[in-house]
């Protein structure tokens, strides 16, 4: 059974009240992933959708012959995607449930809990001056309530805005002490929640970014060629988190500490004017009046706001949205696709979230106006108040992310050239590794000795037969070696100047070049400080030779082998065990104080470092291990696919050699191109067509509308849910080869099972929108076809095709 992974890289947009919309696609991809694991696992499925994604991937496999893993792995998130994301990473991470976020939009996503205590109208004449504008955002004929909200919520609505307007002015009307206790609220009670299983392989890293804007600025030095160095002021932060996918010392897994998310969370939704900035000092508060610790807090605010800490000043930085500079954070998610393992084939897919594609946060025309009046508005100038809130607002965030979108295009591009040289040299470098070692290769009992005594034949011949190229190799190995080990020792070294960091780099180089270890030339010897340098320092080599290897028995053994699945599965084993034995040394965590003390010396004793790097990782006894876990993997393994086995492991220098300069020296362990798919309501319409208008309340009152009320929040919040599983069956979909996919009947048929199996799951948690769901059954046995058959149930009382 061919086994494949759809890998996703999540991109959430903000949306400010849209944020309980995109809960219910990120609730989804949740539901997506638990039956993934379970289809994986064996084990049984949840009921509503999730049911409906088991037995799609069951049926895709029946079809297909393809074994279909779903793993969101990358996520990146700003403002309200920014909160979806953290709580959708820790429940991925950790195995608890997202429901009591469901909890949180629904009940605490509301103006009159977000408004802070000193903003609350304290009696009917408070600013009594405020009610003619009550009247005209309210009440008078045809308004907007009137026109968009059902008749039921209106005096809700226009309660809760009375209320709104006539709080404080000229200071945020939300409390920002509230919102950080509700979001910390809400990571409490999925503590509580029974855990289920991680939802990613054993040992396979989660990554999970958000944007946040620094309102005051840090200074950033940039070296020039004169002045040598200027001081500018960044804005731009990042707040990254990586769970690399395994146990530790036994304890159940975790993503991070709750108040590192909370601060995550808080920070990245500051929307100017609504929410307060927020400061650490907001969440300390918060914290001491819990009596809860912190015990990661220094470590932490080290790594999320290094120049601050560095001067002390972190409790100071004001923190405000993401959105502002970051609305689409591709980059961070594109930056995280190094060094992915990459155990079998890989369909990667990055799927962004925008739900209001083509309209802005903040409108500053009336949004009822008649074709007539906005072509004449569209005529006219903006004047001086709309360009300037325009330029404040609006225009960073709304960019185009057609620049991310051509990066991912290169790096598919690269990704197809590669794979074009590798399927082109692999004849070529098979008789080459024969001929250097004989083919009584094959016939020979694989042991640790004799593997590492071929491997250092078949790299000897690689660099042999490399000619003038080697050099030209071993220079941006050697290169990518020491800018990796400079980096290491300037963390280590606890130093955070440019201008350290230079002179951190300047001293290896210079200890590099008094050893010799750049005197690289074509004819290079075993012996030679070159060569000998690579063996003590070179740790990427090992890894991507390794991952190589993973990725050869995926396209092979793992695909059609005589081999017994158990003999197949303790070679996967060996691999990953071999890699992982490797893995540990790349963290700082790994390095003891010793260490430290030595980093902090480089630009003194950049050797004494070097030794003790060296020392501490033991590249020699690790490849010792490692050898002995391959060979034994190997020895048992028929002698076909024992040789197909030992001629990537062998033969990799020779593929090395080929592809690193075209990766410019980074390693690539995804192997195949990168697809984007959107998920918004303008790409949904089996049920309803119109987009953002005809289904969502949220994009009203300048995408505030959600707080206003709860039926809005009911109703987005279930069109997020219907509009998620439209776009994610047709996503899972697309990654079988395109002869064994689903026609698109069936398609239909599923997607009329799990539309109804949300609706029977979400009836008495939303009873606001009774007339809603009812409406929707209506249009979803009307719009949605196929035929329905009785093999299976979802669960819900609906049947699957």
């Amino acid at each position: 059974m061919k086994e494949r992974e759809l890998r996703l890289a999540l991109v959430c947009y903000g949306g400010i009240s849209l944020a309980v919309y995109m809960h219910g696609i990120t609730k989804e991809i949740w539901r997506l992933a638990r039956a993934s694991r379970g289809f994986h696992d064996g084990t049984a499925s949840g009921n509503s959708s999730e049911a409906v994604y088991r037995k799609l991937l069951e049926d895709l496999e029946t079809a297909s012959g393809v074994r279909l893993r779903v793993m969101p792995d990358i996520i990146a998130g700003a403002s309200a995607g920014g909160i979806n994301g953290i709580f959708l990473a820790q429940a991925i991470e950790t195995g608890q449930s997202l429901e009591p976020l469901t909890d949180m939009w629904l009940e605490n996503a509301d103006v009159e809990k977000l408004l802070h205590p000193d903003a609350r109208p304290a009696r009917r004449i408070t600013k009594f001056w405020a009610a003619p504008l009550v009247w005209m955002a309210a009440r008078h004929p045809g308004d907007t309530v009137e026109k968009t909200v059902a008749p039921g919520a209106r005096e809700e609505v226009r309660h809760k805005l009375s209320h709104f307007i006539r709080s404080r002015w000229f200071e945020p009307p939300f409390g920002g002490a509230i919102f950080t206790s509700m979001l910390l609220d809400a990571f409490d009670a999925m503590e509580k929640t029974e855990r289920g299983p991680t939802l990613l392989p054993e040992g396979h890293p989660l990554d999970l970014f958000v944007t946040v804007t620094d309102f005051e600025g840090h200074p950033q030095s940039l070296n020039l060629n004169s002045p040598p160095q200027v001081v500018e002021t960044e804005h731009r932060l990042s707040i990254g988190f990586r769970a690399r996918g395994r146990d530790v010392g036994g304890k159940r897994r975790t993503f991070a500490d709750p108040a590192e998310l909370v601060f995550a969370a808080r920070a990245t939704a500051s929307f100017p004017g609504a929410f307060p900035p927020f400061t650490v000092r907001e969440l300390d508060q918060v914290l001491e009046e819990r009596h809860r610790d912190w015990p990661t807090r220094d470590a932490f605010l080290a790594r999320a706001l290094p120049r601050h800490w560095t001067h002390g000043t972190a409790e100071d930085a004001i923190l405000i949205d993401g959105s502002v500079l970051a609305n689409a954070p591709f980059a961070q998610a594109i930056g995280a696709l190094r060094n992915r393992p990459s155990r079998r084939e890989v369909d990667r897919r990055f799927v962004y979230i925008d739900p209001k594609p083509g309209r802005r946060s903040v409108r500053f025309t009336k949004p009822e106006a008649s074709e007539e009046e906005a072509g004449r508005d569209s005529a006219v100038l903006p004047g001086f108040f709309r360009t300037i809130f325009g330029a404040l607002s609006d225009i960073p965030r709304e960019q185009p992310i057609r620049d991310n979108l051509d990066a991912i295009d290169h790096h598919s591009s690269r990704i197809r050239r590669m794979v074009r040289i590798l399927n082109a040299l692999r004849p070529g470098i098979e008789a080459e590794v024969e001929s250097a070692i004989g083919r009584l290769l094959f016939l020979d009992r694989p042991t640790p000795a004799r593997l590492s005594a071929w491997r250092a034949k078949a790299q000897q011949r690689a660099a042999s037969s490399a000619g003038f190229a080697f050099p030209a190799y071993g220079h941006l190995k050697l290169s990518g070696i020491v800018e990796d080990l400079a980096a290491l020792l300037f963390g280590l070294g606890g130093e955070k100047s440019p201008l350290m960091r230079e002179s951190y780099r300047q001293a290896l180089w210079s200890h590099v070049r008094a050893i010799g270890a750049d005197q690289l030339t074509e004819d290079v010897g075993p012996a030679s400080p070159p060569v000998t340098f690579f063996r003590t320092h070179d740790l990427a080599f090992r890894i991507r030779r390794l991952r190589f290897l993973a990725r050869r028995l995926a396209e092979t053994l793992e695909v059609q082998s005589e081999a017994e699945a158990a003999v197949v599965q303790k070679m996967h084993d060996a691999i990953y065990s071999a890699i992982a034995h490797y893995t540990e040394c790349e963290g700082a965590d790994f390095y003891n104080g010793a260490i430290r003390e030595a980093a902090s010396e480089v630009p003194n004793d950049p050797g004494k470092a070097l030794d003790a790097i060296a020392e501490a990782r033991g590249l020699k006894e690790r490849d010792e291990t490692a050898d002995l876990m391959l060979a034994e993997a190997l020895a048992a393994l028929p002698k076909a696919e024992r040789r197909v086995m030992l001629l990537s492991y062998l033969g990799f220098p020779f593929y090395d050699i080929a592809t690193l300069p075209l990766l410019q020296g980074h390693a690539m362990d995804e192997y195949d191109p990168v697809k984007v798919d959107r998920i918004s309501p303008e790409d949904c319409s089996a049920i309803r067509t119109g987009g953002a208008e005809a289904t969502l309340k949220g994009i009203e009152f300048n995408s505030f509308g959600a707080f206003f009320s709860r039926a809005y929040r009911e109703n987005d919040y279930l069109w997020g849910r219907l509009h998620g599983v439209e776009r994610l069956l047709d996503i899972v979909n697309s990654a079988i080869p395109m002869a064994s996919r689903l026609s698109e009947e069936a398609v239909h048929a599923y997607r009329q099972a799990a539309f109804m199996a949300i609706l029977d799951e979400e009836e008495q948690r939303l009873p606001h929108v009774a007339d809603l769901i009812a409406i929707l059954r209506e249009e979803i046995g009307g719009r949605t076809g196929g035929a329905v058959s009785d093999d299976a149930d979802t669960g819900a009382g609906r049947r699957l095709p």
